[in-house]
């Protein structure tokens, strides 16, 4: 059977039709269907792919049949089929692929299970190169039998990626493929292993070194520019105005690109040219403001990064990108002395009404009594303080209230850790790459946005490249690098 021949086999045979017994009703992700096996995939009544596929009749609930899980199967199986070329092997995953672009989403997911419980590594070859090495330790035999057990380990459903990936529109489909599975892991802990597989490919795939920087500008290609409006995720682009103001003479924005993807960014950073360090979003996105002189740029600032594809979470560009930026710009603008960003804090609101009350108690009793007065009740209580910060853009410089905020906002940047590493994910992200808090700016973005996520506070985080390496041991000894100013700040 030639190529096209068999392609056409495997796509009738996994397409549902609408006149068969095995057919399925077209749905939707939020179908109840959906719902009560993402309910019970974490360990309730949801059957594995093992039992389905050794039964007669589904359940309601499942998208494919018995008879039609097996088939499924036999195809994901025959692409890693060690008698097949890796040619051959690729246009078989083409064939799955394009039953995948038809399937319904429940289907969909039923072949996320295969591919995450079936293709799993050998148990009792595992056990075997395991104990083969365990005896080797300490020989001159024990390279040789950590290979062994390393290979043993690896599951065929890296295989398997593989093969997908072969074809040029594969790493596309495996990135949406993962993108899509993300919101049911949660939910459902049998996906976790096909997800982490996933996560390790990606992480070699698109290593750094195989990326490139490109400037992206207003001479761009509109549909590199219409990408930037779609997946920029800190401060929306409203019109194409907004846009080339970003893009205008004294910007510059600069993203990642893989060789697979190379009309996507995979992350792109938004960076402002001008002579200090800013302290409100406001001016950097005035549309009417004319462009900075570049003669007089010493500072550059990072106020806008995006990471574009929800496939690639946990694969890491950010320090890299930032690093390649910051070496251009140095080339560019020999005179830009200063690295910075201008950076939202979105986890702050949450942090603070979950943490107010213990937050209070740390006060000494004459600012307790400063802040009491202000809002109207002694002893200030968590409700009475955040109560006061309903309209907060509107507090003296001098208020109490104002202050209290700061200080909460310090503790929370400088001192707030979950897992011994910052609370706050854009703090996690900068700080991971060596800088260090900065200075907090009030009312840095008044929008709705920046109020309902920080109050309208924003804080900044320098980069000095000589410190760099000194900030990183810092925080990996629980210490999170802050300016003085940050510190004044502190209970």
């Amino acid at each position: 059977m030639n190529t096209p021949e068999w392609m056409a086999r495997s796509v009738s045979i996994l397409r549902p039709r609408s006149t068969s017994k095995e057919a399925v009703a077209p749905a939707t992700p939020t179908s109840v269907a959906t719902k009560k096996v993402a309910n019970e995939g974490a360990g309730g009544g949801a059957r594995s792919t093992r039992e389905r596929l050794k039964a007669t009749l589904r359940k309601k609930e499942e998208a494919l049949s018995p008879r039609v899980l097996r088939r499924t199967l036999e195809e994901l199986q025959s692409i890693v089929d060690p008698r097949v070329s890796e040619v051959e092997g690729g246009r078989r995953a083409e064939g799955v692929a394009q039953w995948y672009a038809r399937a319904t989403p429940e289907q969909r997911r039923d072949m996320w299970l295969l591919m995450s419980e079936q293709f799993v590594a050998d148990p009792q070859k595992v056990r075997a190169a395991q104990a083969k090495f365990a005896e080797a330790v300490g020989t001159p035999d024990e390279p040789a039998a950590e290979v062994l057990y390393r290979r043993a380990t690896v599951s065929p459903r890296r295989r398997l990626l593989q093969r997908f990936s072969a074809n040029p529109k594969g790493i596309r489909f495996l990135v949406d493929l993962r993108a899509e599975m993300q919101p049911y892991l949660k939910t459902d802990k049998r996906l976790y292993a096909l997800d982490v597989e996933m996560e390790y490919m990606f992480s070699t795939w698109f290593d750094v070194g195989f990326l490139d920087l490109r400037r992206i500008s207003w001479d761009s290609p509109a549909s590199l520019i219409e990408k930037l409006i779609r997946y920029e995720a800190v401060h929306d682009i409203r019109s194409w105005a907004d846009v080339k103001n970003r893009l205008d003479s004294d910007r510059r924005c600069y993203g990642f690109f893989h060789p697979r993807l190379p009309d996507e960014p995979l992350i792109f950073v938004e960076v402002a040219l001008i002579d200090e360090i800013a302290g409100s979003i406001t001016p950097l996105l005035d549309e009417s403001a004319a462009p900075a002189d570049l003669g007089k740029a010493t500072t550059a600032i990072f106020y806008s990064i995006s990471n574009t594809q929800d496939g690639l979470r946990g694969v890491s560009f950010g320090d890299s990108l930032i690093k390649r930026v910051v070496d251009t710009l140095k080339d560019e603008f020999p005179r830009l002395k200063t690295f910075a960003t201008l950076s939202p804090i979105p986890g702050f609101r949450s942090w603070l009404a979950r943490n107010a009350a213990a937050l209070l108690e740390q006060l000494d009793d004459k600012h307790r009594a400063e802040l009491g007065r202000a809002v109207g009740f002694e002893p200030p209580g968590a409700e009475h303080f955040l109560g006061a910060l309903d309209k907060v853009l509107e507090l003296d410089p001098k208020s109490p209230v104002r202050l209290m905020l700061l200080r909460c906002a310090a503790h929370y940047l400088g001192r707030a850790l979950h897992d011994d590493r910052p609370a706050d994910p854009v703090a996690r992200f900068h700080l991971g790459n060596g800088a260090r808090v900065e200075r907090l700016n009030w009312a840095g973005d008044p929008s709705p946005k920046g109020v309902r996520q920080s109050y309208g506070l924003m804080v900044n985080y320098l980069y000095d490249l000589k410190r760099l390496d000194k900030h990183r041991a810092m925080l990996a000894q629980g210490k999170v690098p802050v300016a003085s100013a940050i510190e004044d700040l502190y209970f």
